[in-house]
């Protein structure tokens, strides 16, 4: 059973930051009732009063509406709401005009004041919201002109006075650009969090071909060479056994031996791929996290463990640091490095856990094969190492990986350690 909260933990930033933008436009949409339909109550009788409300709720409804279709929009999820966004004109044309007639042929006073309220009120929230429809800031300009140019025009049958009408506009123009700005730059921070996700995966990405890149670029010097070697000799062997000359013999013993000096490099390229240094691996670790925003804080020693305790410990630091790059949303991760007993502790602890899966790390391994629990517990029997990994706090994940020193191993690390 999922826990409270727990729809949010799983969220990645950028869409957490989605959620919050897209709650937030229909957050305006409430203040719009709340601001215009509510407070009408306070000012004139029950019945206009509920009318009033009554219109202003369908005019943030379908404001609502045109938001969350130009944010989908915006992110390439659905087509330009060119439809509701002329809906939402037509409903702001409707529920300003009824409130002119309601000024004009209801009750002086108060009633005048409710619906003067509702009428330029409803022209602001729907230029501010039509903007996040469009591309361009000619555009924009150009939809809360018109907005502003139709609250002046809609003034005359109430008869009031050019001064007013114009300061009436030059309101909606002011209300409605502040509007527009607000909603227009809350969309432009979404794009910027989308674009620095999509970065960081695109850094991952590189970093794996470059990888790969090396390696083929590797096993190409080594390979490359021996087999044109080999292709010579074979062919001047096939020469010299066409001729029945005895020297045949010696050149396929040289394509032998060259064939299994061929086969000694291609394992030493291979176990240098994969091997992993611990220092190295936590040098690694503390750029890359630096890198990408995430406090690291490394202690202790690495000098004078065995190259099998190192390697497996390295792996157990490079899985880690990809897990917390990839699905976590941690601000700040520990690592550690002690000994205890004839025993070295690799302590990995990071605050950003969204979800533990059923391989236990946060938010899954993302990978197969030697990837995840399972691979790093394979790596560290080889070394009779433990693995223990799980929550220990609020948003708190750790793993922790514990190997046995030789004697003379332990010894010797910890003369370097004291």
């Amino acid at each position: 059973m999922r826990r409270p909260g727990g729809w949010w933990r799983v969220k990645s930033t950028p869409e957490k930051v989605e959620t919050y933008t897209r709650w937030s436009f229909h957050f305006f949409g409430a203040i719009e009732i709340l601001a215009l339909g509510v407070t009408a109550y306070g000012r004139t009788g029950v019945g206009l009063a509920t009318a009033l409300c009554l219109l202003v709720t369908a005019h943030a409804a379908v404001c609502m509406l045109v938001s969350a279709r130009a944010l989908d929009w915006t992110r390439g999820r659905r087509p330009q709401p060119v439809r509701q966004m002329w809906a939402l004109v037509v409903v702001s044309a409707v529920v300003s005009t009824t409130a002119v007639v309601i000024a004009e042929r209801g009750p002086s006073g108060e009633v005048e004041t409710a619906a003067g309220s509702v009428y330029g009120g409803v022209l602001c929230y729907a230029a501010g919201v039509i903007t996040l429809g469009v591309r361009g800031w000619r555009r924009r300009v150009a939809v809360v002109g018109a907005f502003a140019v139709g609250a002046g025009l809609l003034t005359f049958p109430l008869e009031m006075p050019l001064l007013a009408s114009v300061v009436l506009a030059g309101l909606v123009m002011v209300t409605g650009g502040f509007l527009a700005a607000t909603s227009i730059f809350s969309l432009w921070l979404l794009n910027a969090v989308y674009a620095l996700d999509d970065a960081k995966e695109t850094r991952v990405r590189l970093a794996v071909a470059e990888e790969r890149l090396r390696f083929g670029r590797d096993l190409h010097d080594v390979m490359g060479r021996n087999l044109a070697v080999i292709a010579l000799k074979s062919e001047l062997a096939v020469q010299l056994s066409r001729r029945g000359r005895p020297e045949a013999v010696e050149q396929m013993i040289e394509v032998q031996r060259i064939a299994q000096e061929s086969q000694r490099e291609v394992r030493d390229v291979v176990r240098g791929y994969r091997e992993a240094a611990l220092e190295v691996e936590l040098a690694g670790a503390r750029g890359v996290l630096s890198a990408a925003g995430i406090v690291s804080e490394v202690t202790g020693e690495t000098a004078g463990l065995p190259a099998e305790v190192q390697s497996a410990l390295g792996w157990v630091v490079r899985e880690a640091t990809t897990n917390v790059l990839r699905h976590g949303d941690a601000k700040k991760v520990a690592v550690t490095v002690r000994m205890s007993e004839g025993r070295v502790v690799l302590t990995v602890e990071n605050d950003g856990v969204a979800e533990t899966t059923g391989d236990g790390l946060p938010g899954g391994t993302g990978g197969t094969g030697g990837s995840g629990l399972s691979g790093l517990r394979e790596r560290l029997s080889a070394v009779d190492g433990t693995l223990e990994a799980g929550p220990v706090g609020r948003g708190v994940f750790r793993l922790t990986a514990e190997v046995p020193l030789p004697a003379a191993a332990a010894g010797a690390a910890l003369g370097v350690a004291s």
